[in-house]
């Protein structure tokens, strides 16, 4: 029997490259509240700031919340490496405290196909009907009538309605292209509310599903006035073949137990960070088996298709999120490495290590379990609420 790999958290890793000099917002359970905390991770320990700011929810909406958390004292925890080592859930001690997903009150949406010189596996997927035998067949004739270099497409432009009427009559427009290189933006709600795991934790794939993937991607920190004020890690799960064979069911190829990761932290917009250094991040992905099987890929926020305060816009054009929410970015990454055999292409297993890094947001890493076998998400919206009014923080408003 194959065994899980050791994710090896490493605070060197956990950081960005410049270390503690941004403005690095978490969230910490404490076992003896038992409940969560926002932290600020500090070269000197980590710190809980819930007296004075309760939820992060609230922490983004004051002004300038980077100077709010650097002001603000806090009660440390523990030191970084004391609290990363227990954030692995293999070997976690439930008695000490843990990383979470570094959002609470947020709604976690998702932008779907915002990378057009990735968006042919999605026309891939379409066309197997959500088998990955058919793939490597569909995408040769997928290629050969679009090509593989749409990075200069503008959605929404003049050119891509000539293409779309080209491809219309050559019987391959899909809806993916529709939100890939069309006017309006895919959106979607990913997760829950309180549902996201953190770094550390075991993200899950369903057990019915025969070909998944990791979507390694920037996730914006949205405030409930639409602005955006910082960003983090997500890894937005995808089971190919689910979604494959019916765009109805994304629902259930994206929304599981454990299917949304977020972290290690969010980093603030500050002098050190924002939507310029955002904008030109690069995501390294690796997955490692537990059979010795390995995956690498990129994620680059420079080929994106779409501006990120597009999709922000888009998002609340017609909606309100008056406690925020996070946004997944999308991604270039979509893996064709063949795993078991020629032609398979790539799916995960039970046990897989999977690690995003970037420069500037550090690492976000989990193990591949199956949702059904996850650890259970109970801690809702009424828990958090109760949690809070127990420990006077409700009084300090939400």
């Amino acid at each position: 029997m194959q065994s899980s790999l050791s994710l090896s958290l490493e605070a060197a890793r956990f950081l960005p490259d410049d270390g503690y000099t941004g403005t690095l917002v978490g969230r910490v359970w404490r076992p003896d509240v038992q409940g969560p905390s926002v932290v600020a991770i500090r070269a000197h320990g980590i710190y809980d700031l819930s007296t004075e700011f309760p939820t992060v929810s609230t922490l983004l909406d004051f002004d300038e919340p980077a100077r709010r958390v650097r002001e603000a004292t806090g009660e440390r925890l523990g030191s970084l490496e004391e609290i990363l080592a227990n954030s692995d859930e293999a070997v976690r001690d439930p008695r000490k405290p843990f990383f979470l997903a570094p959002c609470d009150l947020q709604v976690v949406k998702a932008a779907g196909v915002t990378f057009a010189t990735s968006l042919i596996e999605r026309v891939i997927e379409e066309q197997a009907d959500g088998d990955p035998a058919k793939a490597q067949e569909v995408r040769a004739r997928v290629v050969k009538q679009i090509g593989t270099d749409l990075s200069a497409v503008k959605p929404g432009s003049p050119q891509v309605m000539q293409l779309k009427k080209l491809l219309q009559e050559q019987g391959l427009w899909s809806q993916y292209l529709e939100v890939g290189i069309g006017p309006d933006a895919e959106v979607f709600s990913k997760a829950p509310v309180l549902s996201s795991v953190g770094t550390g934790a075991d993200i899950g794939i369903r057990a019915d599903s025969s070909w998944n993937n990791p979507e390694p991607e920037v996730v914006l920190a949205v405030n409930s006035r639409g602005e955006i004020v910082g960003a983090t890690l997500g890894n937005d799960v995808n089971l190919r073949d689910l979604e494959g064979r019916s765009a109805l069911l994304l629902s259930k190829a994206k929304d599981n137990n454990a299917s949304c990761a977020i972290g290690p932290f969010i980093r603030l917009f500050d002098d050190s960070f924002g939507a310029a250094e955002m904008r030109r991040e690069r995501l390294d992905l690796r997955v490692e088996g537990p059979e010795g099987f390995v995956l690498e890929g990129v994620n680059s926020m420079e080929f994106i298709s779409r501006e990120p305060q597009d999709i922000v816009a888009q998002a609340i054009a017609a909606h309100q999120y008056p406690d925020g929410f996070m946004l997944f970015l999308g991604t270039l990454f979509a893996p064709t490495q063949d795993r078991d055999a020629p032609g398979a292409g790539f799916t995960h297993k039970v046990g897989d290590r999977v690690s995003i890094r970037s420069a500037r947001l550090g690492e976000l890493c989990n193990r591949v379990q199956h949702s059904e076998q996850a650890a259970p998400w109970t801690f809702g919206l009424r828990a958090f609420m109760a949690n809070l009014a127990r420990r006077g923080l409700l009084a300090k408003g939400l």
